[in-house]
């Protein structure tokens, strides 16, 4: 069974690897075009394209999958199954329409909830108990597609989408490579259609997302401030300066201290909120690096009484 892989960034390489891994035949690597990265801004390649090229696979990076070239292209691989891993462009259905086998896409959520680009992020800023990653055909419509199989974990309250997009997608490897067994020994798969009425979408991060409003309760900054880890990042002004907070969990204590206002330094610091106590552990100021909280005290000479904003 001839498999052409679609996948960009971090989160496809653990599906690309573990395929190959249980020796499935990847004629193509489909992944987005080089982009600038880095201080030089210099062109870099995906994730996925650096294991493709380790592993001497042909690699295509159209711009568009929508050019007729492009799509000849891709048919003449002639491929069984189209395996999708975060890949980022659309898919048009002519595309799809070119495997027997059929189309397949490893999604980081529990679907039908939390469809669309950030599904990691949306789960912990609701609050949500559990989250997961689901096998789903792949469809016109966005994340619409029948699930073929599920792998669920819970949300702990230090869990943030980077410890979540870990785990999420070496499972979601796993559950692709016995979605692509199952196909092989039986030229289909069973598929469960999505519940419309249970739809959410995960719509992408807005760095107007980011400031802290203090005046919110200490439960919902600490998700916030777990969601925006590694990016964008949540921020919050101290001492007249952007400071960014990293990692943050409710301390579970009360306070009458106006909101943003420190009460607490020990080995960590405790911030007032409209409701609560922020435990803060990881802080980084314009043009520094990611600090503890105990040396973010000793270089930025934090006292009791000052004020995050």
């Amino acid at each position: 069974m001839k498999i052409i892989f679609a996948g960009t960034p971090d989160f496809a390489v653990p599906a690309l690897q573990a395929l190959l891994d249980a020796g499935f035949e990847v004629v193509m690597v489909l992944t987005q075009p080089d982009r600038p990265a880095g201080r030089g801004m210099k062109l870099q390649a995906s994730p996925v394209k650096q294991l493709a090229l380790q592993h001497n696979l042909h690699v295509f990076q159209p711009e568009s999958l929508k050019p007729t070239e492009v799509q000849a292209e891709i048919a003449a691989a002639k491929a069984d199954v189209l395996v999708v891993a975060a890949y980022g462009l659309i898919i048009p259905t002519s595309v799809l329409n070119l495997f027997p086998r059929g189309c397949y896409n490893i999604h980081g959520s529990l679907l039908p909830r939390w469809r669309g680009a950030a599904p990691i992020h949306r789960a912990i800023l609701s609050g949500d108990a559990e989250t997961g990653v689901t096998i789903m055909e792949v469809v016109p419509k966005l994340d619409a597609g029948a699930m073929v199989s599920k792998y669920s974990l819970p949300i702990k309250p230090t869990d943030t989408t980077q410890t979540l997009h870990d785990i999420i997608a070496k499972e979601g490897a796993a559950l692709m490579v016995q979605a692509m067994q199952d196909l092989q020994q039986n030229c289909s798969l069973p598929a469960e259609p999505q519940d419309e009425s249970l739809v959410t979408y995960a719509h992408k991060l807005e760095k107007s997302e980011c400031p802290i409003d203090w005046a919110k309760s200490a439960v919902e900054i600490s998700r916030q401030i777990r969601a925006f880890n590694p990016f964008p990042v949540a921020t919050t002004q101290f001492k007249g300066e952007t400071c960014r907070i990293w990692f943050a969990t409710d301390l579970n204590e009360t306070s009458n201290a106006k909101p943003g206002e420190i009460i607490g330094l020990e080995a960590s610091i405790h911030a007032a909120c409209g409701q609560g106590v922020l435990e803060i552990h990881e802080l980084q100021m314009p043009g520094g690096k990611r600090q503890t909280a105990m040396q973010f005290i000793q270089g930025q000479h934090v006292k009791l009484g000052d004020v995050f904003q």
